[in-house]
């Protein structure tokens, strides 16, 4: 099976344009397998289509299939993702980050722009949690003038974040150590996003292929899968300025409960965002 699944990693890129859908995904992702296990680039596929493996080779790659199929991210195998069409250093020590994220940064962009509209200083945008560091470079990477700040707990996670600071040039972001808004606690920002944990504890989406290899303090919260999300409600106002907006990221069913719990915050213009899929995954409220 595996020799089968390896002899069909080298097509043509004839043979790469007629495939679409969830096979052709299906293939992009066991030919990143097989390249990246072999430190190949993706050129390969072109330039020299039938080639042979090496027994070395094949037991590199099966190595790498096994992995694989126990269900380890091939983010973590690779040691990188994409994401905003940049390329982040990913580990274990951070979650992987995926496409329906990226609606944070697209709304984070959208509320600092209107703001420089109408005459504003350079926005001042926070991100909490910040992981790898995806959401607050994107930002940076897309504003270079903006005032970016990003904040992560884990040591671990913090060193990566620098490292994708560094690999991205985007020298104006700082990063900060510490829980939630406790370096900037005498500090105000126009815009605050945050991907935090939102998943139960119990929930068995925690044991599957998907998630079970990711940090799992970067995931749960705990048993009240809301607890980091009503956290940052309540905490918000007193680092958000006049207008300002705090933007969430949470699970499908969720949106609802995070709406109820703005308003009653005293939130006003509470709205949800739907990912491409048609599921709510971010919601917005504004200080006044």
């Amino acid at each position: 099976m595996a020799a089968s699944a390896l002899e069909s990693m080298f097509r043509t890129p004839t043979d790469l344009a007629a495939n679409d859908g969830p096979h052709f995904d299906a293939l992009r992702e066991a030919q990143a397998l097989v390249l990246g296990s072999l430190g190949l680039p993706r050129s390969t596929l072109y330039a020299d289509p039938d080639r042979l493996l090496t027994a070395l080779e094949r037991a590199k790659v099966e190595a790498w299939l096994s992995r694989r199929c126990n269900g380890e991210p091939l983010a973590y195998l690779m040691g990188e993702r994409e994401f905003w069409s940049l390329t982040f250093e990913v580990s274990p020590a951070v979650l992987v980050p995926r496409p329906e994220t990226e609606l944070l940064v697209e709304h984070a962009l959208r509320i600092g722009d209107a703001l420089e509209r109408a005459g504003n200083a350079l926005p001042r945008v926070l991100d909490l949690g910040t992981g790898s560091g995806a959401i607050a470079i994107a930002i940076a990477h897309e504003r270079p003038g903006w005032r970016v700040t990003a904040i992560e707990r884990s040591v671990d996670a913090l060193a990566i974040a620098r490292r994708n600071v560094v690999r991205h040039a985007v020298t104006h972001l700082e990063l900060l150590q510490g829980d939630w808004f406790g370096p900037v606690v005498d500090r105000r920002f126009d815009v605050v996003v945050s991907n935090p944990p939102y998943v139960a504890a119990d929930d068995p989406l925690l044991g599957g292929d998907s998630l079970r290899h990711e940090p799992r303090e970067a995931l749960t919260p705990g048993n009240d899968a809301l607890r980091d999300l009503a956290h940052l409600i309540e905490e918000a106002p007193r680092h958000l300025d006049h207008g300002g907006r705090l933007l969430l990221e949470h699970g499908s069913r969720q949106g609802a409960a995070l709406r109820a719990k703005l308003v009653a915050q005293g939130f006003a213009h509470v709205v949800s965002h739907s990912d491409l899929s048609g599921q709510e995954r971010v919601t917005e409220g504004q200080w006044l």
